[in-house]
């Protein structure tokens, strides 16, 4: 079964949401205000040869547009044709909005036994706030264990808290899809919330984990881990890479292939828990060895004995090997395809108003 997702929502989190289930196959269309559509089609420079801002490019493939004014009462109507044919509604409107606009998701729940609504917010379906990832990356914990020690608190270079809900936000209405599959499913079952807030507190994992345990409040550490060591950053000769070991038996390979082998003999640090009370020890005698030679040749020494570690590359480096494309962005992380660049604004619009979900037909 190709799913058809009616797709109201803009910026990121919803857009990563529905690029997912686009590049797995369903059929999706992207509904855009008319003249400006989706805020992110001006985030710019970069622009492309053909005017698409870079960041918009980044998660809208595999969609069809549609410049709808759902003020006006026909292309509510035609929206509301595409939501009684479509299985999934996604949305990141404020709390009352669509209601207020004639869409009210309660009732088209009710009207479309079939349809499954997912609403992404910021903090929450009882919340008006607006929920930007960088708000939410300060209020969610995230800023306070990033940086170093002694520095300020530190965003994410990427806007993490909203890429995390819309994976949340995918997976959820793929549970409900198979869900639906096995049976009808009752109105409160086909409601699915995601906020930014829960997904970016959800995604502490161990940290969060660590305060629970420990009664202690996290804090910044760097390039380092809280919990285990070496695991961490260290300048060779030429450039920075990482090591990061994960077990007893890693520790001790780390040290002979640096050429430490008192320290791989030495009892006090044959443990995490030992390694951990010896920090100090440990990260300046492997700073210091490191520095000698270049990052190349501790890589390949790490690398086989099964070490894991690696290089610091830049974005541009990181492409380099990687399946991407400037306009239809990087290959799909799911087993999905690549079918359609990102549209331009209402490019479907006529198309659709026509045919509706037809328009999808070869």
């Amino acid at each position: 079964m190709k799913l058809k997702v009616v797709d109201l929502s803009r910026v990121l989190a919803g857009p990563v949401c529905s690029m997912m289930l686009g590049d797995l196959g369903a059929d999706v269309i992207k509904v855009e205000r008319p003249g400006e559509g989706d805020e992110t089609r001006g985030w710019g420079p970069p622009f492309s040869s053909d005017g698409q801002s870079a960041y918009f490019l980044a998660v809208n493939r595999n969609k069809k547009s549609l410049a709808a004014d759902l003020a006006d009462e026909t292309d509510r109507a035609t929206v509301l044709d595409l939501i009684s044919g479509a299985d999934v509604v996604l949305e990141n409107f404020l709390s009352g909005s669509l209601a207020r606009l004639g869409l009210d998701p309660d009732r088209l729940l009710e009207d479309n036994p079939e349809l499954i609504w997912c609403t992404i917010s910021g903090f929450g379906p009882e919340s008006s706030r607006p929920g930007y990832d960088f708000v939410i990356q300060a209020e969610c914990g995230w800023m306070s264990i990033t940086g170093e020690r002694d520095g300020s608190p530190m965003k994410v270079g990427v806007a993490l808290a909203d890429v995390v809900a819309g994976k949340d936000a995918a997976i959820a209405i793929l549970a409900a899809i198979a869900e639906r599959g096995a049976g009808s499913l009752p109105a409160e079952k086909r409601r699915i919330n995601i906020s930014l807030a829960d997904s970016a507190r959800a995604a502490l994992v161990n940290v969060a984990q660590n305060v629970l345990v420990s009664g202690s409040d996290a804090k910044r550490w760097g390039n380092a881990h809280p919990n285990l060591v070496p695991y961490q950053l260290f300048d060779a000769a030429d450039r920075p890479v990482v090591i990061a070991v994960g077990s007893d038996g890693q520790w001790r390979a780390c040290a002979l292939s640096l050429g430490l082998d008192d320290f791989a003999a030495d009892e006090a640090l044959a443990t995490n828990a030992g390694r951990l009370k010896h920090r100090d020890r440990v990260v300046t005698a492997l700073a210091a060895r490191i520095a000698e030679l270049g990052a190349q040749h501790w890589i390949d020494r790490l690398q086989s004995v099964s070490v894991p570690c690696g290089l610091v590359r830049t974005v541009a480096e990181t492409l380099e090997v990687t399946d991407a494309d400037a306009h239809t962005g990087v290959r799909p992380s799911v087993p999905g395809s690549v079918r359609m660049p990102p549209p331009k604004l209402d490019e479907h619009g006529d198309a659709i108003r026509t045919l509706g979900w037809r328009a999808f037909l070869p």
